[in-house]
Formats: structure tokens, C-alpha cells, sequence
């Protein structure tokens, strides 16, 4: 029993060192590896190398797996290119399978003690990061000595020999058998490294030792649907099309192994490394014939898995992948994404806002309604991102984190400040049947028109961060606070002259104009933020 539990500790382990490098490099290179994958997708060749040379840096098929999503699921990149980078994660895992299969016992302590020393030195810097992806490494090379080590005492077991000795049959029941084993062990590349130890024993046959991998690589397929069970639609698609194409290459090689297994036997190598260079080919042999398939497959997900119906009556978040939480540069995106919702949904109340004051009433509802929508996006982003290990962030997606968290709030204020407004000349107003002056309601006009222009250019700095128009939206702050105080200044003018409507809606009218000069100012407050920024990263913009 304590040997079986070295085992699966020596498994979780693995998976936690894993975890550990992946959360590392993207922290460091998240944003970086994600224009690289962006950048790629144009061509298929481009495509495919780049999910290879990705997987290989994060240690992890489902961490890249999980970058495309994200573009699929924003619409930025096609679910066919999608499909063919997924491919190449598989080559990218089957191959740091095999590298860390060599005796790299000696570099574990290594990694280990740099990468302690420089993680809790400077944990918030690059270095610090890095060392925590090397703190992961020796922990997977670590973790593969207690796996072989653990495995070969219950090899020895009389009891496991005769287990093991009922495989010799099905190759369908050992290939789901090895599935189930990835399943269980949460890592294809545990269940092929103890599948080559049972090998290298002599407790099963080479013949079934490639039904289990084989088995393996389809369980890995199970394992990533069943994490984007949460995921929506477009995220489902990948994770089907990565499955069905690992149970297509199942079922292609399936009825081939006795053959594949005479010929590779007849080679002089051990029947430990056989099965991981078969384990590394069949996957690049896989994945190279899969590759041209790539855009019918991606027809068949989508007619499989149909797109999920929008909720016309609540907004909901999109794009606050919970599984990106890890991934600082994906999280974050995802929050600018669901900030960007917010500033949408504002404008339309601003549009709303405009109608009211023309006299339709009913659009005062329409702006309660949209405000309860941006309460709710609100809310969520302020959640998700307080779900964040905001302490281990680099100082850029620290300032980033910042940024969302103030933009998303100005945004949740501009809308009570317009749905406050709404009501104002909802009843001081139009219920009351007064109306404002022509020259005042053409001086509304052309604020709600200047505010709009500002809320617009506004989130245009917010995502690109862009000096130049950074600087362009505070020069228009300083225009519109002119405009405010020459159109106070004509109100009371048209007081002075006696004008009954200007009269009867002086407060409301110099209300709403304090109300517009406020909303200004929370548009407007990003551009102080980029402007703000240091030196050095508005060189790089």
C-alpha cells in the first residue's frame, strides 16, 4: 500500500511541477506567446510549428490548448488554424516527453535550489517567475525518478503480474484501459512512463504496451473535453476536434499494432525506449496526415456543438474564463474584453439618454435595465479578478490589474450617473410637461454627442494604450469643460432675457450639465493613466 501511494504521489507531483512551469512562463511570456500564436495562424505549416515551439515552453498541450480557445472564443483567430496549432501541441508534448525521459536526474536539485532562491528573492519580477518555472522542472524531473522507482517495486508484485497478464488480448480493451489510466493519473506522459517501466519489466507485452499508449493519447483527448465542459461553445469545438482526431489516429493504428509491433521489436533497442519513440512518432505521423482535415473537422465540431443562445433579457460575462486565472496575460485580456462590454453597454444608455430627453419616455425603462447589466459585469469582473494571485503578478500585469479595476469602476459610475439623469427629466420634465428651450436642447445635444465621441476614443486608449491618443482624449477633456462653462454662461443669459422654458428647467438643465461634466471626467481618466505610465513602457508602445 505506502509503495502504491509513492506512486501517485510521485504522479501528482509530476502534474504540480507541470502546473508550476506552465503558470511560470506564462506570467513571464504569456502576452509574447500569444501574439506569437496570433501571428502564426495565417498559414498551416506557421500554425503547427508554432504549437509544437509554444508547448514545448509551457510544458503543457492543454496550456496552449487553452490560449487558442481564448482567440476562438473572441472571435480573433478561425476555429481551423484553431485546430491545426492543437495539432501541433500534441507533437509538442509527445517530444518533451521523450527529453525528459533522459537521466536528467542531475539538473533537479539544481533547477530546484536556483529556482527557490530567485522565485522568493524577487518574486515579482521576471526573474522571480522564471525561477518559479524552475522550481517546476526539477519538480517534473523529480517526480519521473519516484515514478520509475516507485513503479518497479509493484511490478515485482505477484499480485500486479497477474493483472497485468490478462492485457494479452482485446486491443480495444487495452487501448481503453490506457485512456482510462490517463484519465485517472491526469497526465498522458505519466501513464506512457509507467506503460515503458511495466514494459522494460517484462509485466506486459510490447504489443500491449502500444495499445496503452495508444489508449493514453485518446484519454488526454477525454481529459481536455472534460475540462472545457465549462467552457462555451467555441471553447467545446476545440477540445472536440482534438478529440476526434486523436480517436480517428485510434482507430487508423489500432488494427495495425500486431504488425507495427513485429517490426519495431526487430530493432535493437530496448523495449522501454520502443515505446516512447513510438509514443513521439505516432503522434508526428498522427498529427502531420491530420493536418490537411483540419477545416472539414472544424465544419463537423461546429455543426456538432451549435453556437449558445444569447439572453436577450439579462447580459451575462463572456469572456471570464475561470481556467485562465492562472495565466495572468489571458485573465487579463479576458477582463479588458468584459471591460470593453461595460463601455458598450454605456454607450447604448447614452443613446437611450438622448431619446429621453426628446420626449420617449419609455426609453427611461430601457436605461434602468441597461444599468442593472452593467451592475452585473461589474460585479463579475471585480470578483474575477479578485480571484487573482495578485501577489505573484509582474509589475506590468500588476499596473494592467489596476487599470481594468478603475476603468471597469468609472464605467459602473457613468451608468448610475446616466440612469440618475434618465429620471431626472423623466420627472422634472417630461412628466411634468415642461420642455427644455431650443438653444438648450441643442446645447444637450451637442454634449451628449461630445461625451459619446470622448466614451468612444476612451476605450480606444484603454485597449491600445496609445499615446497619441491618450493625449488627443485629455486635450478633449479640457475643450469640454470650455463648453460646459460657455453653456452655462448662455443659460443664464437666457434667463436674464426672461425665457419662460430656460425658467421653468434651469435646475434640471444646470443639473444635467454638471452630471455631463462628471461623466467626462471618468471617461477621460484613462488617459492620465497611460500618460502616467513609466518611461521605459511607452518606449515599447
Amino acid at each position: 500500500m505506502l509503495t502504491l501511494l509513492n506512486l501517485l504521489s510521485a504522479v501528482a507531483l509530476l502534474v504540480w511541477g507541470t502546473h508550476i512551469v506552465r503558470t511560470g512562463i506564462m506570467r513571464v511570456y504569456g502576452a509574447d506567446l500569444r501574439r506569437v500564436l496570433s501571428r502564426s495562424v495565417e498559414r498551416k505549416p506557421m500554425a503547427f510549428l508554432a504549437g509544437i515551439g509554444v508547448t514545448a515552453l509551457v510544458q503543457s498541450s492543454n496550456a496552449t490548448t487553452l490560449l487558442v480557445t481564448s482567440f476562438v472564443a473572441q472571435n480573433l483567430v478561425s476555429l481551423t488554424p484553431a485546430l491545426v496549432v492543437v495539432l501541433g501541441a500534441d507533437v509538442g508534448t509527445a517530444i518533451m516527453a521523450r527529453i525528459l525521459t533522459f537521466d536528467l536526474s542531475w539538473l533537479s536539485p539544481l533547477f530546484i535550489f536556483f529556482g527557490v532562491v530567485f522565485f522568493l528573492s524577487r518574486k515579482q519580477t521576471r526573474a522571480g517567475q522564471m525561477g518559479r518555472a524552475a522550481i517546476g522542472l526539477g519538480l517534473i524531473l523529480l517526480a519521473l525518478q519516484l515514478i520509475v522507482a516507485a513503479a518497479k517495486p509493484i511490478t515485482q508484485a505477484a499480485g500486479v503480474q497477474v493483472l497485468f497478464s490478462t492485457l494479452t488480448g482485446d486491443i480495444m480493451l487495452d487501448a481503453l484501459i490506457g485512456a482510462v489510466f490517463a484519465i485517472i493519473s491526469y497526465s498522458s506522459l505519466a501513464a506512457v512512463l509507467i506503460t515503458a517501466t511495466l514494459t522494460a519489466a517484462g509485466v506486459i507485452s510490447f504489443k500491449v504496451a502500444l495499445c496503452l499508449v495508444i489508449g493514453a493519447n485518446l484519454g488526454s483527448g477525454l481529459l481536455a473535453m472534460i475540462n472545457a465542459s465549462g467552457s462555451n461553445a467555441a471553447g467545446k469545438r476545440v477540445a472536440l476536434g482534438s478529440l476526434l482526431f486523436k480517436l480517428i489516429g485510434s482507430l487508423a493504428i489500432l488494427p495495425l499494432v500486431n504488425y507495427v509491433a513485429d517490426i519495431l521489436e526487430k530493432l535493437s533497442v530496448n523495449d522501454e525506449e520502443l515505446v516512447i519513440f513510438f509514443h513521439v512518432f505516432y503522434n508526428l505521423i498522427r498529427c502531420l496526415i491530420m493536418v490537411p482535415f483540419a477545416e472539414p473537422m472544424a465544419r463537423l465540431c461546429q455543426r456538432m456543438i451549435a453556437d449558445e443562445p444569447e439572453n436577450t433579457t439579462h447580459l451575462k460575462p463572456k469572456h471570464l474564463d475561470s481556467s485562465a486565472l492562472d495565466t495572468p496575460a489571458l485573465a487579463l485580456a479576458n477582463a479588458s474584453r468584459e471591460t470593453l462590454r461595460i463601455g458598450d453597454v454605456v454607450e447604448q444608455m447614452l443613446e437611450s439618454f438622448n431619446k429621453v430627453v426628446h420626449g420617449e419616455l419609455r426609453e427611461e425603462r430601457a436605461v434602468r435595465r441597461l444599468d442593472d447589466d452593467v451592475d452585473v459585469l461589474y460585479t463579475a469582473i471585480k470578483l474575477y479578478l479578485a480571484r487573482m494571485p495578485k501577489e505573484d503578478l509582474a509589475e506590468e500585469d500588476s499596473r494592467r490589474w489596476a487599470e481594468i479595476i478603475e476603468m471597469a469602476l468609472n464605467l459602473e459610475q457613468a451608468g448610475d450617473i446616466i440612469e440618475r439623469m434618465c429620471a431626472d427629466v423623466a420627472d422634472k420634465a417630461l412628466q411634468a410637461r415642461r420642455a427644455f428651450s431650443t438653444e438648450g436642447l441643442e446645447e444637450l445635444n451637442t454634449l451628449q454627442e461630445q461625451v459619446l465621441n470622448n466614451l468612444r476614443l476612451s476605450l480606444s486608449v484603454f485597449l491600445s494604450k496609445d499615446i497619441t491618443s491618450a493625449k488627443r482624449l485629455r486635450r478633449s477633456k479640457h475643450r469640454f469643460r470650455i463648453l460646459i462653462r460657455r453653456f452655462s454662461h448662455a443659460h443664464v443669459e437666457r434667463l436674464h432675457q426672461q425665457n419662460v422654458q430656460s425658467i421653468e428647467t434651469s435646475s434640471l438643465h444646470l443639473g444635467l450639465l454638471g452630471d455631463m461634466k462628471r461623466l467626462n471626467s471618468l471617461f477621460c481618466a484613462v488617459a492620465y493613466t497611460v500618460l502616467d505610465q513609466p518611461d521605459d513602457e511607452r518606449d515599447e508602445d
